[in-house]
């Protein structure tokens, strides 16, 4: 059976409505997120880390396609049933898939027949929530849920996996002109860090509550804290040069063993996007800084990003301070005084992504979603410039290796009390 487009059906019950116009919203914005690239941006894959433009905007589609509607829509067409192996990411459970590190060789299918694809799923999604009986809605409506949250979640790579590709490029172009995009960090005024104090206690950690949350956001369970003080800023890079022009590259005791190793190994002398003075790529003179709306001057009270955990490692080391752990973050999210918690950073935890106390994956392939990258990874929390509005929450597990660097992770300090003493003049209640 081929699904054709036909017009909202106002008949449909008013949670069926409210969750189609919310599918129709995140499918259309991944569409605005692409239009600024070429069909030539589109296809390039910079590194086996990161994925096409057009691979993004296919594998939502096909994450729809083979988690919902072949499964769950008697007689449903595919648009073209080899899309199943060439989009797939990594569920062993729904077949073979084309290898990652090559998804760049896919010039076919074409720019055109990818959108194509979208609007053929887009067309049946809208069918399965008009015409599916009590209990088909009650299958898919939770994986249509989650196909709309992994698709948020394909909004901000698609933007991080541009802006590498973009990055590799010598010319440096901008995603969208300075000025057209709001997709900037934001520089705060100028502001000496303070921190906040923690006392000990014993906290619940989790999602909670009405609205949906990932599996690895549970289940809710309880934590003792110690003491501790959290920085109630971001650090800025007007801080992290400070670490840079001290020598931060250069000195082996800041750094976590597997840390320095990619520092000699990588040649890492300062965060992936900025232009070190007399860069011939930098237009002006001073360090610039690389972002989605090309290269601009650094701005010292703009959040540092595009650091690896072990750049934010090095650098609390330096400051005298840590990281904090996810559950301290959690913790100290609702407190009044701490700002840019989210919207401008992921903020690198000292946490090890790993399954809370009770954890199981979600029944059938979609327990692939999370459980199975539960090692060697680390956790972040917050949410970025790129994340979608509404995606994130306090409760959201972000997780990356720890030598990754081409998203927007930044850093938020921690310390311990016998750190605080020394510096209780910096210390606000």
């Amino acid at each position: 059976m081929t699904v054709s487009p036909r017009p909202f059906d106002l008949a449909v019950p008013r949670e069926r409505g409210e969750l189609l116009e919310r599918l129709q919203a995140v499918r259309a914005h991944s569409l605005a997120l692409a239009a600024p690239l070429s069909a030539e941006d589109q296809c390039v894959q910079s590194m086996p880390d990161a994925s096409p433009t057009k691979w993004h905007l296919a594998h939502t589609s096909w994450f729809f396609e083979a988690v919902v509607l072949r499964p769950l829509w008697p007689g449903y067409a595919a648009f073209d049933a080899r899309f199943f192996y060439l989009f797939n990411s990594y569920y062993e459970a729904l077949g073979p898939r084309h290898p990652r590190p090559q998804r760049g060789l896919l010039t076919r299918p074409s720019a055109a027949e990818v959108l194509a694809y979208r609007q053929h799923v887009d067309a049946a999604l809208l069918r399965l929530c008009c015409e599916a009986d009590t209990d088909g809605w009650a299958l898919a409506a939770p994986l249509l849920e989650l196909g709309l949250q992994h698709e948020q979640q394909h909004q901000e790579l698609l933007l991080t996996d541009a802006l590498h590709a973009l990055s590799c490029n010598p010319l440096l172009p901008a995603y969208a002109p300075a000025g057209a995009t709001p997709l900037r960090l934001v520089r705060e005024q100028p502001a000496p860090l303070h921190w906040l104090r923690c006392p000990e206690a014993i906290v619940e950690i989790g999602h909670a509550g009405a609205g949906f949350a990932f599996d690895n956001e549970g289940p809710r369970h309880r934590r003792l804290l110690p003491a501790y003080e959290i920085a109630d800023r971001l650090v800025h890079c007007g801080d992290y040069l400070r670490f840079i022009e001290d020598g931060g590259y250069r000195r082996a005791g800041l750094w976590l063993s597997d840390g320095w190793a990619q520092v000699q190994a990588q040649g890492w002398q300062a965060p992936p996007y900025w232009l070190a003075p007399g860069d011939p790529r930098a237009p002006s003179e001073g360090w610039q800084v690389f972002g989605l709306d090309g290269v601009q001057p650094l701005d010292p009270a703009a959040p540092v990003a595009q650091l690896s955990f072990y750049e934010a490692a090095a650098y609390a080391e330096w400051a005298g301070a840590r990281l904090p752990t996810e559950f301290e973050w959690e913790a100290a999210s609702g407190r009044a005084g701490l700002r840019d918690m989210a919207g401008q950073v992921w903020q690198w935890t000292r946490s090890s992504y790993e399954p809370y106390p009770g954890f199981r994956p979600l029944a059938g392939a979609v327990g692939e979603y999370n459980g199975k990258f539960m090692v060697g990874q680390i956790v972040l929390r917050g949410g970025s410039l790129a994340t979608p509005p509404g995606h994130a929450r306090p409760s959201y597990r972000n997780f990356f290796p720890p030598s990754a660097r081409w998203q927007f992770s930044g850093l938020r300090l921690a310390r311990d009390p016998q750190a605080a003493a020394a510096h209780s003049q910096e210390t606000v209640e």
